[in-house]
C-alpha cells in the first residue's frame, strides 16, 4: 500500500510543479501554437522516441492524425518509428543512432515540426535528428526530464518535466501531449458551443 500511495503522491507532486511554473505553461501554449501554424500551412508534425517514449510518440501522433475529443478531419502527424522495415534496415546498415536523422533528411521540409521525447534528453538518435532538423529548417520540440540533457541546447522549445524519475516524467509527457493535442484540435477545428 505504501508503494501505491507514494507513487500517486509523487505523480501529483510532479504535476503540481508543472502547474506552478509559468514559463513551462507558456512554452506548452507556444508549442501548441507552432503546431497549429505548421498544420495550417500544410506542414507536418513528426514524433520520435525510444522505448516507452516511442510508445508515447505513437500515442500522441495518433491523437492528431486520428481524433482527440471529437470527429474532425485528420491532421498530418506521424510517429517516425512505425515503419519497422525502415528502422531495422537503417539500424543494421548505418547504426541505430541514425534511424531518425536519416528519415528527417528524406522526409522533412522547412516549417515541419519534430517532437523528440527523451526522459534524459540525451538519446543519441534523437539528438542526431535534432541536428539534421536544424540544418533543414525544421522546428524542434524537446520533451525531457528536469535537466533537459543535451537536447536542451538544441531545441527551439523545451518542455522539461521537473523530475528525474522516469515513470513520473513519462506520465507528465502524456499529460502535456494531451493538452497540446486538445489545443491544436480545438483551434484548427473549433467546435460550436452549445
Amino acid at each position: 500500500m505504501d508503494t501505491i500511495i507514494h507513487s500517486i503522491e509523487s505523480s501529483i507532486s510532479t504535476k503540481q510543479q508543472i502547474l506552478a511554473n509559468p514559463q513551462l505553461i507558456e512554452t506548452i501554449q507556444a508549442v501548441a501554437e507552432v503546431m497549429v501554424n505548421a498544420l495550417k500551412s500544410g506542414k507536418r508534425i513528426l514524433w520520435c522516441g525510444n522505448g516507452g517514449s516511442a510508445a508515447d510518440a505513437q500515442h500522441l501522433a495518433a491523437e492528431l492524425s486520428g481524433r482527440f475529443y471529437y470527429d474532425r478531419p485528420p491532421l498530418n502527424s506521424e510517429a517516425m518509428h512505425c515503419n519497422t522495415s525502415y528502422m531495422t534496415a537503417v539500424a543494421n546498415d548505418y547504426g541505430y543512432d541514425l534511424i531518425y536523422s536519416r528519415m528527417i533528411d528524406g522526409a522533412c521540409k522547412p516549417g515541419d515540426v519534430l517532437v523528440g521525447i527523451s526522459t534524459s534528453g540525451n538519446s543519441k538518435n534523437i539528438c542526431n535528428a535534432f541536428r539534421k532538423a536544424k540544418d533543414l529548417g525544421v522546428i524542434t520540440v524537446a520533451m525531457t526530464g528536469a535537466t533537459g540533457g543535451e537536447m536542451k541546447t538544441m531545441a527551439d522549445y523545451l518542455l522539461n518535466v521537473p523530475s528525474t524519475d522516469t515513470p513520473r516524467i513519462q506520465e507528465s509527457h502524456i499529460m502535456l501531449g494531451h493538452i497540446i493535442c486538445e489545443i491544436v484540435e480545438a483551434t484548427i477545428f473549433p467546435k460550436e458551443k452549445c
